[in-house]
């Protein structure tokens, strides 16, 4: 089983900046692809940023530009830079693995919690 706790989220006024960090732990596994989701109020949760285990960067159209993913596979960590936040960033961020588990075959997808980014005056 592999868990995932992300930090970094909180409140800023528009045009700030936070950093938000993911990190997986538990039994021996490799991980594939990591990335972050958010859901805003009334949404359906959405990709915002993902990266491969060769470093290929995925970003919605949304965020290009603004934000910048990146991992340290030595500390199983995925990170999020968000810049120049807007109110319609406001949401909570989920990160997203791809990891095969130790004795496994099988890609599995883990999810964690999720951090609450509020962006407002």
């Amino acid at each position: 089983q592999v868990q995932l706790v992300e930090s970094g989220g909180g409140l800023v006024q528009p045009g700030g900046s936070l950093r938000l960090s993911c990190t997986a732990s538990g039994n021996s596994f490799s991980i594939s692809t990591m990335g972050w989701y958010r859901q805003g109020p009334g949404n359906q949760r959405e990709l915002v940023a993902d990266i491969t285990s060769v470093g290929s960067t995925n970003y919605a159209d949304s965020v290009r530009g603004r934000f910048s993913i990146s991992r340290d596979d030595a500390k199983n960590t995925v990170y999020l830079q968000m810049n120049s936040l807007k109110p319609e960033d406001t949401a909570v961020y989920y990160c997203n693995i791809g990891a095969v588990p130790s004795g496994s075959l099988y890609l599995m997808n883990y999810w964690g919690r999720g951090t609450q980014v509020t962006v407002s005056l």
